[in-house]
């Protein structure tokens, strides 16, 4: 791609994630470039609502997962589709001529090779009709050769297909296991005390994955567990925060748990943080940060950006009614696991994880997001 483009790219997505509160009058709330913001109450309408909405500033369709190979060789992977919007007037307008500038689509794909450590990653961005897009009434969005998609009929699951360079392919598909998830107050996910801070958040929390990894010169039948999220916003930070760490846990009980902490630049946790746990039946639980402590064991220092990622964590859930608290420990597979910016000039930690208990007995796998290390999420 083009010096410009990339440029674009980077100005959107710190744009999507930093902007202005907003503002609450007459009608529905707005920022203040016109995106409207995501409202408790909303009542999600399936297959539409997996599909992608324009109207609002930035969206993703984020899948990590573990795959397993014959011998019980593991791979972990990543593949997250962005869409964000161009920037607007306060009347909602959009501020760019430019074909394809309406939408800008940024995507990631990563995999861990967990037997000798080798991280692969690629970005790829594109603008609305240059190779990208997404459409609005089902879940269908590409950028390049990389694509994610959910079948027409109900219950057939979804496909993902990507690859890294000339390194690595694959085609993964997808059947969910588990109901899916509204986090928050039924899809309303707040991340700080800004009105704009918030986004609806749906989840898979559990999909049993079926596919082939072309990986060097070898092609290998593949299996293992995926978890999925969508998020819609349009301010995903409030003006105080500069990061976050986030986590999903997929547990051998049939549990998962989704945990983020919104850090601020006082060095203090934003107290719209929280942890949700998710039954067998795909029941949720949240709590706020007082449920919940996340201790920094090991950090990482980055070769390439000098960022120091705390790679290594201890999950502490408090005890509730009838349940005592419970301990868990995020072990990274590989140390170095960063995005080190690329095309949308974010630099951020992407891990494969295994949870233990402590004593070294295996309980699960994980993935773990760490953003705001490498410099405050700003222009």
């Amino acid at each position: 791609m083009s010096a410009r483009p990339a440029s674009l790219a980077a100005r959107l997505l710190a744009c999507a994630w930093l902007s202005a509160a907003g503002v609450l009058g007459a009608g529905e709330p707005r920022t203040s470039e016109g995106f409207p913001v995501p409202e408790a109450g909303h009542v999600f309408r399936f297959p539409r609502d997996h599909g992608s909405h324009p109207d609002f500033k930035i969206e993703w369709w984020y899948v990590t997962g573990h795959a397993y190979a014959a011998g019980g060789r593991r791979f972990g992977f990543e593949a997250t589709f962005f869409r964000s919007a161009a920037p607007r007037d306060g009347a909602g307008a959009a501020g760019s001529a430019d074909f394809g500038a309406g939408q800008v689509y940024l995507a990631h794909m990563a995999l861990l090779d967990v037997r000798t450590g080798r991280f692969l990653h690629e970005e790829r961005l594109n603008r609305e009709g240059w190779d990208a897009g997404s459409a609005v009434e089902r879940l269908a969005v590409h950028n390049g050769p990389w694509s994610l998609e959910m079948a027409p009929a109900p219950g057939e699951g979804m496909t993902l297909s990507g690859g890294i360079r000339s390194e690595a392919a694959f085609s993964f598909h997808l059947e969910p296991r588990k109901p899916l998830v509204e986090f928050g107050d039924h899809g309303y996910s707040r991340k700080g005390a800004a009105a704009s801070a918030a986004s609806y958040y749906l989840t898979f929390p559990r999909l049993e994955l079926s596919g082939t990894l072309r990986y060097g010169a070898e092609t290998l039948d593949v299996k293992g567990e995926a978890w999925m999220d969508h998020e819609v916003s349009s301010s995903q930070l409030d003006p105080g925060q500069v990061g976050w760490d986030w986590a999903c846990l997929q547990l051998g009980d049939g549990t998962e748990m989704m945990c983020y902490r919104m850090r601020r630049a006082d060095g203090t946790v934003d107290p719209f943080s929280t942890l949700s746990l998710v039954d067998r039946q795909g029941r949720v639980e949240s709590v706020g940060p007082a449920g919940f402590r996340w201790e920094v064991l090991d950090t990482w220092k980055s070769p390439a950006t000098g960022a120091v990622y705390p790679v290594r964590v201890r999950l502490t859930v408090g005890a509730r009614a009838g349940k005592p608290a419970r301990v868990l420990l995020l072990e990274p597979l590989a140390r170095d696991q960063e995005l080190a910016g690329g095309a949308g000039g974010i630099p951020y930690w992407e891990g494969a994880c295994r949870v233990t208990d402590g004593s070294g007995a295996d309980l699960g796998s994980a993935f773990l997001e760490l953003t705001g290390y490498a410099g405050r999420l700003r222009l």
